[in-house]
């Protein structure tokens, strides 16, 4: 061993000869059998190089979808064996189960350096409920556990948390770059630190605002959530989408904020219609002036501009969450536009871009802006869960000890 990190890497191992249970994140859309987006297949790829050309027998562990601990056939990770071959420009094994004599088979008849990927973890029940006899039935397939599945690390599932403690540990090449990164951004960023969070409610958001107003020069809170601010401030919000239960909360967080001396920024106009549906008729307006009878779906142009202006005057931007109703046309339009901003300072080298949580990859994706940013990270909940301060028991299993 040779690492001074809280947790090994691969590269604290000698895995020649050795069966390493590699635990990534396959949970990628699939539309008649077929896999659409291939960015969590492209996300695996160097770690499983680096164990394979390294000598080892590689076994990919993942789940996909909700099958609740039952087979559910539309959820067969066998759809994911083609494209991974493509990737790897290898044929892989497949084993029909993830543990027990089939999946042992699949691995004894594996030869070293190549690769195999199990059934869907999810098809046992112990998996989510994190059963020990279950993570024991997955410990005997290998030698080394590796997680490069930081997405997952939220999850006390076993594949994630009690594997991890029942072998020999690491984290894998892109959990060990995430970690790194989002550790740079929230200890030690170039700063002015400008941090953006959208989405529809402040509830799933509260964690990640107050830890983030403690580390940031200034945030900007848009979406849906952004109604629930402003209602706080006194403003109209006509028919838009609100949590009143939180009215007082968001109150309470602006106030707060001014004691950290965090700006924070909300919109200043607004796009408006009656209803949220495709191509409907819209009105940008101030934010003073929103009709009884409309809902706020996007922001306007001043809002744009004053996001611009901000981008331009910070060094790092950690963006979570789209500005408005982004899957309706015309309401993505904010999204879009302050995305590429970010973009165009990125390759200027005037702007660290950090992009994370799953609608925000998929505004970007949908964009093609997702290698414009500096970074986008793979995961969703644990990506907001990291923002929110939060321990994620995936790394605290691969803790040293």
């Amino acid at each position: 061993m040779k690492s001074n990190a809280v947790f090994h890497t691969i590269d604290d191992f000698d895995v020649k000869g050795k069966c390493v249970l590699l635990r990534v994140d396959l949970n990628v859309p699939i539309q008649n059998g077929v896999v659409v987006d291939t960015l969590r297949i492209e996300r695996i790829l160097p770690t499983v190089r680096a164990l394979s050309k390294r000598g080892a027998k590689v076994v990919l562990l993942s789940h996909l979808g909700r099958p609740k601990g039952k087979i559910v056939p539309d959820l067969s990770l066998r759809a994911v064996v083609p494209p991974i071959e493509e990737a790897l420009n290898q044929r892989i094994a497949f084993s029909e189960d993830c543990v027990g004599n089939a999946a042992a088979s699949v691995i004894a008849e594996l030869e070293w350096g190549k690769v195999a990927l199990m059934e869907n973890l999810r098809f046992h029940p112990g998996e989510e409920s994190n059963d020990e006899d279950f993570a024991s039935a997955l410990a005997e397939l290998g030698d080394i556990y590796v997680n490069d599945a930081f997405s997952c690390t939220h999850r006390e599932h076993a594949s994630i948390e009690r594997l991890a403690k029942k072998l020999p540990s690491a984290a894998g090449l892109v959990l060990r770059n995430e970690l790194e990164t989002l550790k740079q951004i929230l200890e030690n960023p170039a700063r002015p630190v400008f941090a953006i969070v959208g989405g529809a409610k402040i509830s799933t958001k509260l964690d990640i605002i107050n830890h983030l107003m403690k580390k940031m020069d200034s945030i900007a809170i848009m979406g849906a959530m952004a109604n629930t601010f402003l209602l706080a401030k006194g403003f109209a919000v006509g028919t838009s989408l609100v949590e009143m239960s939180m009215v007082k909360k968001a109150g309470a967080i602006l106030a707060e904020a001014e004691k950290e001396k965090c700006r924070i920024l909300l919109p200043e106009d607004v796009v408006v219609a009656t209803e949220l549906r495709k191509n409907v008729s819209v009105k940008t307006i101030s934010i003073s002036a929103v009709p009884a009878d409309r809902m706020i779906l996007d922001v306007g142009p001043r809002t744009v501009a004053l996001l611009s202006e901000n981008l331009r005057a910070s060094k790092t931007l950690v963006w979570n969450g789209p500005l408005g109703a982004y899957e309706t046309t015309p309401f993505d339009m904010a999204t879009i536009a302050v995305a590429r901003i970010a973009a165009d300072l990125t390759h200027e080298k005037k702007l660290l871009s950090i992009g994370g949580g799953g609608d925000t990859i998929a505004a970007l994706h949908r964009v093609g802006l997702n290698a414009d940013f500096s970074y986008v990270s793979s995961a969703g909940g644990a990506f907001l869960d990291w923002l929110g301060g939060k321990k994620l028991p995936g790394i605290i299993a691969l803790a040293t000890r």
